[in-house]
């Protein structure tokens, strides 16, 4: 990956010059205890990043739809989740 690796602290002074790099096309990488945790890269990388993982979600889905399985509706997973909820909050 091109880019440049700073850490959270060097990542806080100088924020406005890594928004202007990711203006350019250039990422960098914010590092904490010289550990990755976050990026900040051209908005264009990141919704190709969301429309790539929503292509990917909506092939898992179409995978087990045809695997012929059951299914429920959003009115009953609705319903099952917060009862699971209710069931963990008593």
């Amino acid at each position: 990956m091109t880019g440049n690796t700073v850490t959270v602290r060097e990542a806080r002074a100088h924020l406005a010059d890594h928004i202007n790099r990711a203006e350019e096309g250039v990422p960098t990488v914010i590092t904490r205890n010289g550990a990755p945790v976050a990026a900040v890269v051209p908005i264009s990388d990141f919704e190709a990043l969301e429309e790539a993982a929503d292509v990917m979600l909506a092939r898992d889905a179409e995978a087990v739809l045809a695997e012929g399985g059951t299914t429920v509706t959003m009115a009953e997973l609705l319903a099952d989740l917060f009862t699971e909820q209710d069931g963990e909050t008593a």
